[in-house]
């Protein structure tokens, strides 16, 4: 099958399912409705993911050979796609999604030899490689991360969609870049696959009518299939496709959503898993800015990240000096959230371009 053949194949296979798991959804339940943090209108079906899901899986088996990594793959993937619609319809506690991604995470390292190990040369210039035990635990933290860290970004129309986009279209230009064709390939169609969604998430031709969200099942399976390429394209250390920090690089935003979030809830002494509105997608609307605006800003700072580490792999900047940047930018990020409402004050009193808070 050519590339533009399964560009259209892809793109029409999402669309249409779409429309058939909408209703499917609606009488299944499995819809989210209205509630002190969901400010939407009616009942929205949370098929998003499934659909993404289905399109991706049709066409890995009539477009890839499947290996046993890929069989793998599938195998994970549907798990955590079951998982994710059952959080949808009966809100399953979040210590039973651990236990599950956990799970997942010892199947990719025990049976498809896949792991966070090699750290690259952030710390030592011969590189560094943590003992089999350490990656596990290492390994099991990343993929639980990724899984929640696209979770907690799915908070406005379109987001979930344009960062994933983001991150997923990075990998695939240094996937093309090297001449790993196939998953440049897979990377291609997983954008396209999410094209339909967004259009009609944003109400894009067809109005609010057949409006969609993603749900849980979708951000996790977006979640493990990132931290899954990640692995893939950074942990071959004799056919690498990007170094360990330029990971980090190309997932930054949710990644420094995340861990500010559940740091600001944990001196809080709450869960840091108990959702609120406290995302960065939240501080930019309090700031002023529009839905449109927000999802506007925070992907296209999500791209110029990713665009950083692009360019430091394309011209060999030092994995140190990336490391050192990225903390940075980490501490700056950090910095900013923490201290928003001084900031939102101070905005509003002296600038007058923001909302009373």
């Amino acid at each position: 099958m050519s590339t533009s053949f399964s560009v259209l194949f892809v793109f029409c296979c999402s669309l249409i399912s779409l429309f058939a798991f909408r209703k499917i959804a609606k009488r299944a339940g499995l819809v989210d409705k209205p509630n002190e943090r969901k400010l939407h209108i009616g009942q929205v079906p949370l098929i998003g993911g499934v659909s993404v899901y289905f399109s991706l899986m049709v066409t890995l088996f009539f477009t890839f050979p499947i290996t046993d990594s890929i069989l793998l793959y599938i195998g994970c993937s549907s798990i955590l796609i079951v998982l994710g619609a059952l959080d949808d319809r009966f809100d399953l506690s979040f210590k039973s999604r651990l236990i599950v991604q956990a799970g997942i995470s010892l199947a990719m390292i025990l049976v498809g030899y896949k792991s966070l190990h090699y750290l690259g040369t952030m710390f030592t210039s011969d590189g560094f490689t943590i003992p089999t035990y350490l990656s596990y635990i290492v390994t099991i933290l990343a993929v639980v991360g990724s899984i929640n860290a696209f979770n907690m970004v799915d908070g406005i129309d379109g987001l979930l969609g344009g960062l994933a986009s983001v991150t997923f279209g990075a990998l695939g230009y240094m996937f093309y870049f090297v001449g790993h064709l196939e998953l440049a390939h897979f990377c291609l169609m997983f954008v396209i696959a999410i094209v339909p969604y967004i259009l009609l998430n944003l109400g894009i031709p067809f109005g609010r009518r057949f409006k969609v969200f993603m749900g849980d099942a979708g951000s996790m399976f977006i979640g493990f299939t990132v931290i899954w390429l990640l692995i893939e394209a950074s942990q071959n250390q004799q056919d690498a496709v990007i170094r360990p920090v330029t990971a980090l690089w190309f997932i930054a935003l949710p990644l420094m959503d995340m861990v500010c979030i559940m740091s600001r809830r944990i001196k809080k002494g709450q869960s840091p898993f108990k959702p609120d509105r406290e995302h960065l997608h939240h501080i930019c609307q309090r700031v002023g800015m529009s839905p449109t605006i927000s999802l506007f800003f925070i992907c296209s700072l999500a791209a110029f990240m990713a665009f950083i580490g692009i360019w430091s792999e394309l011209h060999s900047v030092s994995e140190n000096v990336m490391f050192v940047l990225f903390l940075l930018v980490f501490a700056m990020y950090y910095f900013a959230v923490s201290h928003v409402w001084r900031i939102t004050t101070f905005l509003h009193k002296h600038l007058k371009i923001t909302k009373s808070l």
